[in-house]
């Protein structure tokens, strides 16, 4: 498993994130704006498997480390 480098404030925020686009993905789907609801999806997914595995490929790539904020 990868090393954990998102936490505290930071995983509450993507979380959020990801709930968030999750609706606009849903709203916009049904609206039939499939390629911007097919975006907010991808976001929400995104967002949300970082707010889980507390691990994000662009933290580690920047050196970026939340985990102390907890």
């Amino acid at each position: 498993m990868a090393e954990k480098n998102v936490g505290g404030r930071d995983r509450l925020v993507r979380t959020l994130l990801a709930a968030l686009l999750a609706v606009v993905a849903v709203s916009t789907l049904r609206k039939g704006k499939r390629k911007t609801g097919l975006l907010a999806f991808v976001g929400a997914l995104g967002f949300g498997f970082n707010a889980v595995t507390c691990f994000c490929g662009v933290n580690k790539t920047l050196g970026i480390d939340t985990t102390s904020d907890e």
